[in-house]
């Protein structure tokens, strides 16, 4: 019998071997290829920080390296299942170099030997700086609106603890202008203690990552006393206890706003409808022709009643002074008639104030007098466009024994009216 050693054809043999290893390599990359897949926003964690710490001083991240973006390569079968989650991203900080930078090693747990990662970028920046604290006060801010027919008591605010002490490094504590219980306060109607988010701002209002600093909030976190009032709109009342002149008298007062928004508890509320303004406020002692003045509301306020808009504290009291006997009406322009306005022209009057109509006669007439719909002008002499002084008339009817003192005038500007243009069929 014939017999073969095994060293026979030995490099044909092992020519055959790696043939068929690559084969077997390219038949599986076919079946199970090698894809790459991104992941973004993985958070980097720091090991061993207390090689800075333990000096007194204390790392920054700088150049937004907290979070890295990875690249993964694996089977596609293994690719499938892994999940940002999965991914740790770590930067040992005995590894640091250069005294800023600290390697980011990717390790995805339970995939080990089945995968290659990058971190982009490869490093975390950090910033060597003595440790600093500083005491801050609390600052309350609301966001959101209460229910409706309820306002936040905004002067009560008071955050749990008022006062918050920061540490970090140097830099950081000294960019700090501001520290902000932030609570919000939608659909509120009660009074209640709500939890709040703490944010430090920097001097341009931006805020400031609060995860590079540590404070003395402890797991209870921040809170704030939160009071609702209720609202209420209420008319203002003046009282009148002097007098003008001899020989004139007050014909009536007007002011602006005639309600106010108000707030308070319900009960106290309750039990007002009106806030009326002393006498002594309006003083017309010897006056003979109408006067404005300006009158501070918020100090006649009842106790446990504020305004709801501060910055709205005034009214504006208007007295029309008038000689006994006599009746000024303000008219408005827009409210006189237009008589004999001839076609294809139009006409606007130069002034929207006020006109004052002066009126004669016993007072007991001059109290009746009613000019709704009864102030017209007459432009039949207005026959081509340009600007016309008319004079207003006013038809009395039966206002017996009542006068226009004097006729007025109004400037009135006729121009051609101007055609539209027909849309085309």
């Amino acid at each position: 019998m014939k017999k073969y050693s095994l060293t026979a054809n030995l490099g044909l043999k092992i020519s055959a071997l790696i043939i068929a290893f690559f084969l077997w390599v390219v038949v599986v990359n076919i079946d199970e290829p090698v894809e790459v897949a991104t992941f973004r926003g993985i958070p980097v964690s720091v090991q061993n920080p207390e090689i800075v710490t333990q000096q007194g001083k204390i790392y920054k991240v700088v150049d937004d390296t907290q979070t890295v973006t990875v690249i993964v390569k694996a089977k596609r079968k293994d690719l499938s299942k892994i999940t940002a989650d999965k991914i740790s991203a770590i930067a040992d900080m005995q590894e640091m170099q250069l005294n800023s930078l600290v390697p980011i090693k990717i390790s995805i747990p339970g995939y080990e030997g089945h995968y290659t990662a990058e971190a982009l970028p490869g490093n975390l920046h950090v910033k060597i700086e003595e440790r600093k604290k500083k005491v801050f006060p609390l600052t309350v801010m609301t966001i959101g609106t209460p229910r409706d027919g309820y306002v936040i008591d905004q002067d009560s605010l008071v955050a749990n603890p008022e006062k918050v002490e920061a540490k970090g490094a140097e830099s950081l504590i000294e960019n700090i202008d501001m520290v902000v219980a932030k609570v919000d306060v939608s659909g509120m109607s009660k009074s209640d203690e709500i939890p709040a988010e703490l944010v430090y701002y920097d001097s341009h209002g931006n805020p400031i990552d609060r995860s590079q600093l540590a404070d003395n909030v402890g797991e209870d976190g921040i809170t704030v006393n939160v009071s609702i009032l209720n609202t209420k709109s209420v008319g203002v009342r003046f009282e009148l206890d002097s007098q003008p002149e001899e020989g004139y008298a007050v014909s009536k007062i007007t002011y602006e706003p005639e309600k106010i928004q108000v707030c308070g508890t319900k009960e106290v509320l309750d039990s007002i409808s009106e806030i009326v303004i002393p006498g002594s406020e309006l003083d017309i002692t010897g006056l003979t022709e109408k006067t404005e003045k300006a009158i501070n509301i918020s100090s006649f306020l009842p106790e446990g009643v504020r305004l709801m808009d501060k910055t709205i504290s005034s009214a504006v009291v208007t007295i029309f002074i008038e000689q006994e006997g006599l009746r000024t009406i303000e008219y408005q322009p827009e409210s006189i008639q237009i008589k004999n306005l001839q076609d294809g022209l139009t006409a606007t009057f130069e002034s929207a104030s006020d006109i004052g109509l002066q009126f004669r006669g016993m007072q007991e007439h001059l109290d009746a007098i009613n000019i709704v719909n009864a102030v017209s002008i007459d432009l039949k002499n207005c026959t081509k466009p340009g600007t016309y002084e008319v004079a207003v008339n006013v038809d009395l009817g039966k206002a017996s024994g009542v006068t226009l003192v004097e006729q007025p005038k109004v400037k009135v500007v006729i121009a051609e009216k101007k055609e539209i243009p027909a849309e085309p069929s």
